[in-house]
């Protein structure tokens, strides 16, 4: 299993720290470093940033928003961005979610299982640097009737193939990352729940098409904490805020996929407490209506001992990659975490 970090979204407040978080991570040999967006700054120019100030280390988007870019310029900035970072470049995708896709790109958040297939085919069609033509439900190209002809990328991306990631969370989107993508990037893993929730679909997914597990890379995100193992519910509070904002708010009351995650992994009633609460204003009181449990099962608490057998779980349940992001108030805290991380996957006998 490979390690990788998240840098979260940029403007979080974190800005100045997260070069120097990314220059760790590259010297202690992560293999990829994810950058994510929503509605504040880009992960484009963010990755470039990074790729610029690190020798060996992937650069990978967690993600582009779908709604944010036609397909064919999703497939430039990847080309540009494995051309420019030496071959580091991984591309991540997903639909958002409705209040971003409507509120801020003004598109209609409608069939995403339908559009991210017509996506994906053309953003591989035009990497592989064929002449673009596609009709679909989504996307014609070029656009009947008019001056338009097929074109093809002038940039010659590093590697002839850059893997294509797909952020997927429920059942259908799970079974279609698995049979379009060469990986599923998750959130709010459990490794108790990863094979009923997560790795069947996707394997159910890759059989569709002829194809097994081995060379797809399971990749889920998980904050990671270092402390006592006496303190954990003090560790715990720290993610409150975060999983309530997710569980609780994020999407719509009927579109919120995280909620839905919950639920499936045993947390009903929770879950609907946490959004209630969340919805009418009162995010402290979602913060605490989380349980604990939850928390310590979606996120890397404790020792590095702790840390370390926590990973031998989720290697067994299948995961391929194990993204971590390191918590802490000032830097020396996000290093220390992110050295724990190394240090947990050696003691794990993973490495």
């Amino acid at each position: 299993m490979r390690l990788g970090i998240n840098l979260g979204y940029w403007g979080a407040g974190m800005d100045s720290d997260n070069l120097a978080v990314a220059k760790e991570a590259d010297r202690l040999g992560y293999a990829v470093c994810w950058a994510a967006e929503a509605y504040g700054s880009d992960a484009p120019t963010v990755l470039s940033w990074v790729a610029a100030q690190t020798e060996r280390i992937d650069v990978g988007s967690a993600i582009f928003q779908i709604p944010a870019r036609t397909p064919a310029m999703t497939a430039m900035t990847a080309a540009t961005l494995d051309s420019l970072s030496g071959g580091r470049f991984r591309l991540g995708l997903g639909v958002s979610g409705p209040q971003v896709s409507e509120g801020w790109y003004g598109v209609k958040f409608d069939k995403p299982l339908a559009r991210t297939r017509e996506y994906v085919e053309i953003v591989r069609k035009a990497m592989s640097r064929e002449r673009l033509s596609y009709e679909g439900a989504h996307w014609t190209l070029p656009l009947p009737g008019g001056p338009g002809k097929p074109l093809k990328l002038t940039v010659h991306p590093q590697r002839e193939h850059i893997p294509l990631y797909i952020a997927a969370i429920g059942p259908k989107n799970l079974r279609q990352t698995g049979e379009i993508a060469d990986g599923a990037l998750l959130i709010f893993p459990s490794a108790d729940h990863l094979e009923e929730t997560t790795i069947s679909h996707l394997r159910a997914g890759r059989e569709a098409v002829g194809k097994t597990m081995d060379g797809f890379d399971v990749c889920p995100t998980l904050p990671l904490a270092l402390g006592d193992d006496k303190n954990i519910s003090a560790l715990a509070d720290f993610f409150r805020p975060y999983t309530a904002l997710y569980v609780g708010g994020m999407g719509s009351r009927k579109q919120n996929f995280y909620n839905q995650l919950a639920q499936r992994m045993g947390y009903e009633k929770e879950a609907a407490e946490i959004q209630d609460k969340y919805l009418s204003g009162d995010k402290d009181a979602a913060a605490a209506a989380v349980p604990e449990r939850l928390i310590d099962q979606t996120t890397l608490l404790g020792s590095v001992d702790r840390i370390a057998e926590r990973m031998q779980a989720y290697a067994a349940a299948g995961v391929t990659t194990l993204t971590v992001t390191p918590a802490g108030f000032t830097l020396e805290e996000r290093l220390a975490a992110l050295r724990a991380g190394t240090e947990a996957l050696e003691r794990s006998g993973l490495a």
